[in-house]
């Protein structure tokens, strides 16, 4: 694993230990690195009337983002602007796939996760000509290539 992964899940998991062994008090802005305070200072003036829940979350994320490496941190932007560039309707739609990907068991999001990698691995011109094949085909043919799909990912088990 990644050493500034890896140290920030021990980071992480040890704020969250002290958050439970310890009564509900408030993040302090004080209490927050100098890096944390640089990253959230937008927050600063509402710090204190935030809910606990919001201000751990916000540290948290501040957290992980200082551990990142610069290359993951352009990535991350790069996301989150093609988020914001999505329409209401189809963050909707992303949001509901978000949702039954993790409804799915570790196996499925295993074979889930093998099967769009052996798809990103094939040339742009074979990954392009399957979107255009399955984009023809009409909603009843879709919903039969799925359960082939789904039938086929039983018989494997």
């Amino acid at each position: 694993m990644n050493h500034g992964i890896e140290l920030m899940l021990k980071r992480s998991l040890l704020v969250v230990l002290l958050l439970l062994a310890t009564p509900a008090v408030a993040l302090e802005w004080d209490g927050l690195s100098e890096a944390q305070q640089r990253l959230l200072s937008d927050y600063e003036a509402e710090w204190q009337a935030l809910p606990e829940a919001r201000q751990l979350r916000l540290a948290l994320g501040a957290e992980r983002w200082l551990a990142m490496p610069p290359e993951q941190r352009q990535q991350f932007r790069e996301r989150y602007q093609r988020w914001q560039s999505l329409s209401p309707a189809e963050r909707d739609i992303l949001l509901d796939r978000l949702r039954l990907y993790r409804e799915l068991s570790p196996d499925q999001r295993l074979r889930m996760r093998d099967n769009l990698r052996r798809f990103r691995d094939l040339p742009p011109e074979r990954r392009m000509e399957l979107r255009e094949r399955f984009q023809r085909l009409s909603p009843a043919e879709r919903a039969r290539a799925l359960e082939r799909l789904k039938e086929r990912q039983r018989r494997t088990r």
